[in-house]
């Protein structure tokens, strides 16, 4: 079963669009998309044996850093550049945003929602970090490096006139829309770089607790 995530990220791709995926794992998603939508499609990986598996389904996959930067890729090289559940693992996320940005003509940000309910009640009730089933992690153990809610990207965008044009806040597969800061367990944005020809537009309004 396709996760809803990829669900939702397969429908605001554009048939046929150039896609680069920043962290694209074992190619679950990339592959989703050249199947549905017959993208032509590119991966960045660090993990080797997840290169190896994506190799190895016929994708198109390459090992690097991307802390470091797309420097060989040109300016809107892509259609659609995606970091979906790489945004928190980086180590720079406001440079590697702004290099997806100049690389992409529209990005995919997707992300756990780190202050949803269940872990605010873990933090509050047991005084320690929370493991959940979006964060399975321990503190120990975890990839992930920043810790951000939904609304703290969206008053990064502001602050940083990022374009966004559609958002979906996920929880146990389904769709939230009454506060998603608080109920959802993920979130994810199609943002691109602000233009003064464009009207700021979301496609889902929310309320953020």
């Amino acid at each position: 079963m396709t996760a809803i995530d990829h669900e939702v990220i397969s429908g605001w791709v554009n048939s046929g669009a150039s896609v680069l995926d920043l962290g694209c794992g074992h190619g679950e998603l990339l592959s989703l998309l050249i199947r549905e939508k017959q993208v032509r499609a590119q991966g960045i990986e660090q993990d080797e044996q997840a290169i190896h598996d994506c190799v190895a389904a016929g994708l198109s996959v390459f090992q690097e850093d991307i802390d470091t930067g797309l420097s060989e890729y040109g300016d809107g090289s892509f259609d659609f550049v995606i970091l979906n559940q790489t945004f928190q693992q980086v180590k720079k996320p406001d440079f590697v945003l702004k290099e997806a940005l100049r690389v992409g003509k529209n990005v995919i940000v997707g992300f756990p929602n780190f202050v949803h309910l269940y872990a605010r009640f873990q933090i509050f009730l047991r005084g320690k970090v929370p493991v959940t089933r979006t964060l399975p992690y321990e503190w120990y153990n975890t990839p992930n490096l920043h810790f951000l809610a939904l609304a703290d990207f969206m008053e990064y965008c502001k602050k940083r006139k990022i374009q966004m044009e559609k958002r979906t806040f996920l929880a146990k597969n389904r769709k939230i829309s009454f506060f998603p800061n608080l109920f959802a367990e993920n979130g994810l944005f199609l943002v691109k770089q602000p233009s003064k020809t464009l009207v700021p537009k979301l496609h889902e309004t929310n309320h953020l607790p």
